[in-house]
């Protein structure tokens, strides 16, 4: 009877051991469980495995362009993967296609379809934009670390996938504290990793300007030399500027400048003071010193700044800020700022706003302004960001412009997520992780549409930190959070399914060594 009862336990056990080991490998083959963020359109699940080894090779079309995805990925996986996955245009099994196919049913540029068997992934894309999304998703399905067959298994099935927003970027603040253009770069590699395409640089502000201009040259060699505490600043140079310009286009993410006016312009008026219009005269008119760099603002108010909206000296000044910035940024969009200007007259407001308009145009540039410049600009053109008022976006609307939403209450990095955390404001509110996540945009304001929206941002502004680590404080995981919404549709997004996709996402972060918040609403995966 003993041993009647330990044959029957042992055959339990047996039992039990092939049903998880069914589980996991059912798991482990299905796509539609994998942990992909932004969660994408349409998943179809075949429930078998397409092995990964050091014999697959890339296969791209002959288009320049789509050789150049397929070197993207070549280099990502040798670097993240470390697999050495060559370029063969000849293949036919064991191989990843990437295909520009016109004929898969999605018109987006960035819309794409991707297909696993059990011998090759093949990636269909209009464009070559359209196909770097694709390799994002395949990156996410591809694991870190090898089985004990030296084999990376990824689940075969199809995902047809393409953005709800066209728009979906994130902005550094450069100018409070001033970031090397490396911080910029290890920012834009996990942006394109979540598919976001806009990196917004807040580049001018009270306390500091952060780019070379040619023609105004103390705007660097006196305003870029402090920032918030009166630590050394930093500025760019064009070269530098350029660089990281290059180093977005190379992951399909477009860089809007942003310089900040007629307000949040106390350091260019310390480096050139006839541009100064506050009533309350900057000291340097009254006191000059040797050395300018020791007026320079170091504390975080604001409101107190004015450029001289009526003297024709200002708008040769804009002018050339705006022609060199232009001819630096292939991107269409000028940012000019337009928020916060607390001493500036109405009248001289609406007049600076349409001078500065007008600039823009003449350079070719599509301008964008925070949702204060709604109740004067006129150009249906332009772009309003909301971040405050309502009726500023619904103003805007009803002149036919296009928003961007970046509602302080969720969209704003740097605020607090909690009253423990070490960094940030929260003047807007305490945004913890699930309440970033959990917004549609054109729901957010009444009578604010689809059809009006351009996209979604997420600003990170920079008063209270000043290191990289501090910045990925702030920015991780809510930023991976503001990506989805910007990509997925609201039917496919769910707070209970995504924290457990970005749970999944440590392997990523840590191997980029992004010092992400570790929210205790999300079970982190170690």
């Amino acid at each position: 009877m003993k041993n009647t009862l330990i044959k029957k336990y042992i055959l339990l056990i047996a039992i039990v051991a092939i049903g998880i080991s069914c589980t996991k490998e059912s798991e482990s083959t299905d796509l539609s469980s994998a942990n992909l963020i932004p969660i994408p359109l349409k998943i179809e699940a075949t429930a078998k495995e397409f092995k990964l080894n050091s014999n697959t090779v890339i296969s791209t079309s002959g288009d320049i362009d789509f050789k150049k995805v397929g070197e993207f990925l070549s280099e990502k996986l040798s670097h993240h993967n470390s697999l050495d996955i060559k370029i063969e245009e000849s293949a036919k099994k064991n191989v990843i296609n990437i295909i520009k196919d016109e004929n898969y049913g999605l018109t987006s540029n960035e819309s794409y379809e991707l297909i696993v068997d059990e011998n090759a992934i093949t990636i269909k894309a209009s464009s070559d934009e359209g196909a770097f999304r694709a390799i994002q998703t395949l990156r996410q399905l591809i694991p870190i670390e090898a089985n004990p067959n030296g084999e990376r298994i990824v689940s075969t099935g199809k995902i047809l996938d393409e953005p709800n927003y066209g728009y979906r970027g994130s902005m550094l603040d450069v100018a409070r504290h001033f970031f090397p253009k490396e911080d910029v770069f290890k920012y834009i590699d996990a942006m394109a990793y979540y598919k976001m395409n806009v990196l917004h640089l807040h580049l001018s502000d009270d306390q500091g300007w952060r780019i070379e201009i040619k023609s105004w040259p103390d705007l660097t060699a006196v305003g870029g030399h402090t920032q918030v505490g009166g630590e050394a600043g930093g500025f760019y140079t064009q070269e530098d500027y350029t660089e990281i310009v290059n180093y977005a286009a190379k992951h399909h993410i477009t860089v809007i400048p942003e310089i900040d006016m007629p307000g949040h312009t106390y350091a260019a008026s310390v480096a050139y003071p006839h541009l100064n219009g506050a009533k309350k005269s900057i000291e340097v008119l009254d006191n000059p010193t040797p050395d300018r760099r020791t007026l320079l603002y170091t504390g975080i108010e604001v409101g107190f700044s004015t450029f001289d909206a009526r003297k024709e000296t200002t708008y040769e000044f804009v002018d050339d800020v705006v022609r060199e910035i232009s001819e630096l940024t292939p991107g269409p969009y000028f940012h000019m700022g337009g928020d916060e200007s607390h001493v500036t007259s109405d009248e001289d407001y609406d007049y600076f706003v349409e001078r500065v308009g007008e600039i823009v145009r003449k350079y070719d540039k599509r301008m964008i302004g925070w949702d204060e410049v709604a109740r004067v600009d006129k150009d249906p053109n332009s772009v309003v960001q909301f971040w405050d008022k309502e009726d500023n976006a619904k103003m805007a609307k009803d002149k036919g412009m296009k928003i961007i939403m970046s509602p302080a209450k969720k969209a704003y990095l740097d605020m607090k997520y909690d009253t423990l955390s070490k960094f940030g404001l929260h003047w807007a509110a305490y945004i913890p992780v699930d309440v970033s996540y959990k917004w549609t945009p054109e729901k957010y304001v009444e009578g604010i549409s689809k059809e009006n929206i351009l996209g979604v941002e997420a600003p990170l502004w920079s008063e209270t930190i000043s290191k990289t680590e501090e910045l990925e404080y702030l920015a991780y995981p809510r930023v991976i959070g503001i990506a989805e919404v910007g990509w997925s549709i609201e039917e496919n997004r769910d707070w209970d399914n995504y924290r457990v996709r970005l749970a999944n996402q440590t392997p990523y972060l840590n191997q980029m060594n992004i010092k992400y918040y570790p929210s205790k609403l999300v079970d982190w995966v170690e």
